[in-house]
């Protein structure tokens, strides 16, 4: 077996080596699982958005979509040259405020659905929220230990936003009740809140 045919038979630095190359096997698999993890997320916006209802929803889909859209190309034009993408990962501004409702109500017991028809914004904005949580792991899995510097970059910018675009589906869906948010008593909350103390700092 010839060095062109078996990549590991002989040790090489990234320096010398083309970007588009500067990949590690490994590197490659977790990329092509968040890009398609990303992917599968866009796809099924596009099939909730003739089910969603309520307007604040689907304007908030609206615009995860787009972003998403943007930063899809940024990580393909990386992946796939490994060099500083044309369009740079830009920052995710959500439109909700951080207001957060607490506290439990009553509610009945959840259950699968078993009729498309019974789909609402509810399952929709939970659908959601479930994708974006799986692009920032993915995300962050990819960024841990990319070998090319550049995609090592794009995947970590790319981290907190998704976790933005998970967090404002969490603040329309506690917004609507659709997910309460429990707290401790305030001793047990303060207890455990002061379980820690400072550490002494090393001064080298």
């Amino acid at each position: 077996m010839n060095q062109q045919q078996n990549p590991n038979s002989q040790m090489k630095d990234s320096s010398q080596m083309p970007a588009q190359q500067s990949h590690s096997a490994h590197e490659i698999f977790d990329a092509r699982e968040s890009i398609d993890g990303l992917i599968g997320t866009m796809e099924h916006y596009k099939m909730y958005e003739q089910g969603i209802q309520d307007q604040q929803l689907q304007n908030i889909l609206n615009s995860q979509y787009q972003y998403m859209s943007q930063l899809y190309n940024t990580v393909v034009d990386a992946f796939q040259t490994g060099q500083r993408p044309p369009q740079p990962t830009t920052n995710y501004n959500m439109e909700l405020s951080n207001d957060v409702t607490y506290g439990l109500s009553p509610s009945q017991p959840k259950q699968p659905k078993t009729n498309p028809q019974q789909i609402d914004d509810q399952c929709y904005s939970s659908f959601m929220l479930g994708h974006l949580k799986n692009c920032a792991t993915s995300s962050t899995m990819a960024a841990l230990e990319a070998t090319n510097p550049v995609v090592r970059r794009v995947f970590q910018d790319s981290i907190p936003n998704f976790c933005e675009m998970a967090y404002e589906v969490f603040l329309y869906q506690n917004d609507n009740n659709y997910y309460q948010v429990p707290q401790f008593d305030q001793q047990t909350q303060n207890q455990l809140l002061n379980s820690y103390t400072h550490t002494q700092t090393q001064q080298h």
